[in-house]
């Protein structure tokens, strides 16, 4: 029941479940724990140092993570794939399986299961998911489908992914939204605009052959990573203002360097990058996004060490 070459641990995979395996493959498990930090982001600027060493609000926390991530993001995913009906790897699943009969119908109830659980952590959190839930069809599902849909694209991305999800992780916890916290979460948004082009690069060919017409489809390697460069430094932009509304006294202005380091490593990744993009093969493009989602990371590290010292 594997396919030639599998690993070994698609190979258990499909042991334990069989092609019901297919599923959950498309729901990209390697992307969760990304997705679950991300979220948890909003979580840890909530509560602050001293509610994460008390475990403030960590029940209402934890469900909307698992809600989020593995309903909403989980039955998303599904549900992209189920009309893609890729070939070639995709982001976080390489080689991936045809998609099976059932999978969009699979995404969709996953995500209204998750629906129905974020009505039990709150409204704010509820409504945050219900708007995810509507631009999440809206990406994937014909005729309107604006995954094929220049910019439209990108915009739902640097809202859902982006800005809202670190949000939800607040919103679950029942805290009032603060100011420059919030100017924080509201800078993944543009940050996402920066990850986001890169995430197609290696999916050029394969996209223009479907007929989606994507922002990298539409701009190209070069101009697709000119405007990763302007959403990072816009991103950034938007970091510092919160971090000037935090009002560090003196003694602590060491609170910029993790925003600077970040910064720094996104533009040591995408400067050369850009440089070199029209010489570039699909496997170098792909080995660029995932080295971008370790910039990612650094910046989620870099805000929680200046937010929370």
């Amino acid at each position: 029941m594997t396919e030639p070459g599998a690993t070994p641990g698609r190979r258990a995979g499909y042991r334990l479940l069989g092609r019901a395996f297919d599923y959950l493959l498309h729901m990209r498990p390697a992307e969760w724990p990304i997705m679950a930090a991300h979220t948890a982001l909003g979580y840890c600027l909530a509560v602050g140092r001293e509610g994460l060493a008390s475990g403030a609000h960590l029940g209402p926390a934890l469900a909307g993570l698992l809600l989020w991530v593995i309903c909403l993001n989980g039955g998303t995913l599904a549900l992209n794939s189920a009309f893609d009906d890729d070939e070639g790897d995709i982001a976080y699943l390489r080689a991936p399986p045809p998609p099976p009969r059932f999978l969009a119908g699979f995404g969709i109830g996953l995500m209204a299961l998750g629906q129905l659980g974020s009505l039990v952590v709150g409204g704010a959190f509820a409504l945050a998911y219900a708007c995810c839930f509507v631009l999440s069809v809206l990406y994937s599902v014909p005729p309107v489908r604006l995954k094929a849909v220049a910019g439209a694209d990108w915009i739902v991305n640097i809202l859902g992914f982006g800005a809202v999800t670190p949000l939800a992780g607040w919103l679950a916890t029942g805290v009032s939204l603060r100011a420059p916290e919030l100017i924080a979460i509201l800078a993944f948004g543009p940050l996402f605009g920066a990850l986001y082009p890169l995430t197609q690069l290696y999916q050029l060919e394969e996209d223009r052959r479907r007929g989606d017409r994507t922002l990298a489809a539409a701009l190209g390697a070069r101009s697709s990573l000119a405007a990763s460069i302007g959403a990072a430094l816009l991103a950034f932009a938007v970091l510092g203002a919160g971090a000037a509304a935090m009002e560090w006294p003196p003694a602590e202005r060491w609170r910029w360097m993790p925003l600077a380091a970040a910064l720094l490593a996104w533009l040591v990744l995408l400067v050369p990058w850009y440089r070199r993009a029209e010489h570039l093969d699909s496997r170098s493009h792909e080995r660029g996004m995932y080295l971008a989602l370790g910039a990612w990371a650094l910046t989620d590290i870099g805000v929680l060490a200046a937010w929370l010292g």
